[in-house]
């Protein structure tokens, strides 16, 4: 019981820090775009920084068999921010 509890709090705190981590990168892109940059250029460098740090922490062989589940995510809608859910 006590290992099933502190799996949830691992889990609430993980949560927790990806949505700071989360507001973080938004008040960045936020500051990048009041500058000038395009959101183009923002993004590619965010995905560069993201899977570079994925290859460092990883490795190639993980981080490439996460990258190929992405295509079936996004056309799940699992990255569409404005989309309504029936």
């Amino acid at each position: 019981m006590l290992l099933l509890a502190n799996e949830n709090e691992n889990n609430l705190k993980s949560q927790e820090e990806r949505q700071l981590a989360l507001e973080y990168l938004a008040d960045a892109w936020n500051s990048a775009e009041h500058d000038g940059l395009d959101r183009e250029s923002i993004a590619h460098a965010a995905l560069f920084a993201a899977i570079a740090t994925l290859v460092r922490d990883f490795g190639e062989e993980a981080t490439a068999d996460v990258m190929s589940k992405l295509p079936e995510r996004i056309r799940h809608g699992e990255y569409t921010l404005d989309r309504s859910i029936q």
